[in-house]
């Protein structure tokens, strides 16, 4: 069987999961493997507003936070690049079409378990949440939104962001 060179000239690869399922740690390896800049929507979003996400959620709320989201994932410019997302952006499918349409998205695979003990690790990150939804009940509600929008799933469990990288840029060829 043939295999064909990745051309990065044109390639845009969207990285989406859970938090922490390591999409910004891999996006930065696939990001260095196929020689492309990173991009990292939550950086992107802070940099807008300037604000940390928790603050935007926590002064102006979920809804708030992720019309931001889509207005900053829709105005953003596009170009060859590894796009490492936020957990939440499979809740839009106007960013969701714009990303798919552009982009190979990858989505990041985790057990719970694996999510808890390394959102655990970080316990002030943001997490979009609606009122009291715990952990279990976000990771449950976007399961199915991850697997229907991805081209591609990675296992990201037991394994390292660079053996992960290496699967996708395998996946990709």
């Amino acid at each position: 069987m043939e295999t064909r060179a990745i051309v990065t000239s044109d390639l845009i690869i969207s990285l989406i999961g859970m938090p922490g399922c390591g999409k910004s740690t891999v996006g930065a390896q696939l990001a260095r493997q196929l020689d492309l800049k990173l991009v990292d929507t939550d950086g992107l979003i802070e940099a807008q507003e300037q604000q940390t996400l928790q603050q935007i959620m926590d002064g102006r709320g979920n809804a708030m936070f992720r019309a931001i989201e889509e207005q900053v994932l829709t105005d953003m410019p596009l170009f060859p690049s590894v796009i490492s997302t936020g957990g939440s952006v499979v809740y839009s499918d106007k960013i969701m079409g714009r990303l798919r349409a552009a982009s190979t998205v990858v989505y990041l695979r985790a057990r719970y378990e694996t999510i808890e003990y390394r959102v655990s690790l970080a316990p002030h990150r943001g997490i979009a949440a609606e009122g009291t939804q715990t952990l279990r009940d976000i990771f449950d509600e976007r399961i199915p939104l991850y697997e229907r929008f991805s081209e591609l799933t990675v296992d990201c469990d037991d394994i390292t962001p660079q053996a992960v990288a290496e699967t996708i840029v395998g996946q990709l060829q």
